[in-house]
């Protein structure tokens, strides 16, 4: 049973009343209020919550939070002037649902302070310029579309082609930096859930991440409010605790259709696939809020996630998300079904600002695997027509092989940037058609990085590499060179015979 004394203390405080007059499943039409801000956080007389959506004079449209059961003739009272959750360090390993109580049975949540959840972004005054890279520990986003601090950059691909599996890898590897993670999961299933919470724990990621969690059975209202809550605790981190965190939004798709569904029961006009207009400034509102403080020099990182069905980007909401980002890796299922891991789209795929956190030498080495994969589709399509193919093609298909046994990864292996220099300039160091022991070298600069400490280093660890890794690739022409040498040299004694 509900104890209302919280109620009653608001309604004998003089706060704003009114009583509820009309409910359409999470719409609640309440007569009285006059007054009231939008946005303000309304407790009901049972104990459920709600959100100001408009206010026409005495007539008040909320948003139901909770649950959709709100019998007529419950009376309202204001409880703040803003929708507020809780924020602060307090947040730091748990599980919680947008208004912030906790999910995973380990007590209440030690926070003392309460933040607005629709904060208005740093402005262009207040920020400073990207520079310092954010590596995930997978080598093929890394060496080819670097994330930058601060960035907001897309994640994109069908159901199942690897998304979750590259965001839980570059959570785990925040281990051991001073960054935090707030992971928010929108209108998943409980298997999906329980699979990544699972990923976490075993990884150790969950030490330094926040979960915020609406599942596809908590109310429409708190998958809506899910990203924008979990960016006011990442903010409070950012903005005052002096942390650099990383916001992963997982998924804006299934958010995207929760703000459908609230605006179709309120009658708002159906646009385009029957998104309410105001769809676009929704996600903008909330992916601007990333960025680089001038103040502290700290960061917020957005990883917005989209659904794309049957690998089609030109979808209006992919594009809608792609605009208001600097960049997007695209995960391909035609990719993951021919067993390439991760599935990353190369020709597709880009980071605009990568380039700014890039040493010299690394902007050289991405420039060059460009080059080097797009010769080894010529390569492999001239191959098809030729069994003849000269030195530079052979090494051109040697070299796009080798490239992606390197680039192939498993879900629990991660690269530091060092590592994945080392491997994949080792890679494109042979002038011929040499073979090098993939697996070997993998395992091997796991423990030459830590001898790399200067620009001579990574040349002199390289050519011991190759030297260890590569064997000269035997021609079957000189084989068969070689065997037939003897032969003719004895042709001549037997015709004497």
């Amino acid at each position: 049973m509900f104890d209302n004394s919280q109620f009653q203390k608001l309604v004998e405080a003089d706060n704003l009343t009114g009583e509820v007059t009309a409910v359409n499943r999470f719409i609640v039409e309440v007569k009285g209020l006059e007054g009231v801000r939008v946005g303000a956080q309304i407790l009901f007389e049972n104990g459920q919550r709600g959100m100001v959506r408009e206010a026409y004079g005495d007539r008040v449209v909320l948003y139901n939070i909770d649950t959709e059961e709100l019998p007529i003739g419950v009376l309202a009272v204001v409880e703040n002037d803003i929708l507020s959750v809780p924020v602060g360090e307090g947040l730091v390993g748990r599980v919680v649902n947008p208004m912030g109580q906790p999910l995973d049975g380990k007590g209440a949540i030690k926070a003392t302070k309460k933040s607005g959840i629709f904060t208005p972004a740093p402005g262009i005054m207040d920020r400073k310029m990207l520079d310092e890279q954010l590596a995930s520990g997978v080598t093929a986003v890394d060496s080819f579309f670097p994330i930058v601090l601060g960035q907001r950059i897309a994640i994109l691909g069908d159901s199942k082609s690897g998304k979750s599996t590259f965001l839980s890898q570059l959570s785990a590897n925040q281990e051991g930096t001073d960054r935090i993670v707030v992971y928010v999961l929108i209108g998943k299933r409980k298997v999906d859930v329980e699979r990544l919470l699972r990923t976490l724990n075993e990884s150790g990621a969950m030490e330094h991440t926040i979960v915020v969690l609406a599942d596809i059975f908590d109310s429409l209202t708190q998958s809506y409010l899910a990203p924008y809550a979990a960016c006011a605790m990442a903010e409070e981190l950012w903005y005052n605790q002096n942390k650099d965190v990383i916001i992963i939004y997982d998924d804006l798709s299934s958010h995207a259709e929760s703000y459908r569904q609230l605006s179709l029961l309120q009658e708002v006009d159906p646009g385009r696939d029957s998104y309410p207009g105001d769809i676009f400034y929704t996600h903008s509102s909330l992916l601007e809020r990333a960025g680089k403080l001038l103040t502290n020099e700290k960061t917020l990182t957005s990883l917005p996630v989209v659904l794309t069905p049957n690998d089609d980007i030109t979808a209006y909401l992919s594009t809608n998300v792609m605009s208001i980002t600097d960049g997007q890796i695209i995960f391909d299922l035609g990719y993951f079904r021919k067993g390439i891991r991760p599935a990353v789209n190369a020709g597709l795929s880009v980071s605009r600002v990568g380039g700014q956190a890039q040493t010299k030498r690394q902007k050289q080495l991405s420039t060059a695997l460009f080059k080097a994969l797009a010769k080894y589709k010529q390569a492999e399509e001239f191959s098809h027509f030729s069994s003849q193919l000269s030195a530079e093609t052979r090494l051109d298909l040697q070299r796009g092989k080798h490239l992606y046994q390197a680039l192939g990864q498993k879900p629990e292996e991660l690269f530091s940037l060092v590592e994945q220099q080392l491997m994949l300039e080792t890679i494109m160091l042979p002038t011929d058609d040499q073979q090098i022991d993939i697996t070997g070298l993998r395992q091997a600069v796991k423990d030459e990085a830590k001898h790399v400490k200067s620009e001579e280093d990574y040349d002199k660890v390289e050519a011991e590499l190759l030297k260890k890794f590569g064997a000269k690739k035997v021609d079957a022409e000189e084989k068969s060179e070689k065997t037939e040498a003897p032969a003719e040299e004895k042709q001549p004694s037997e015709a004497k015979k």
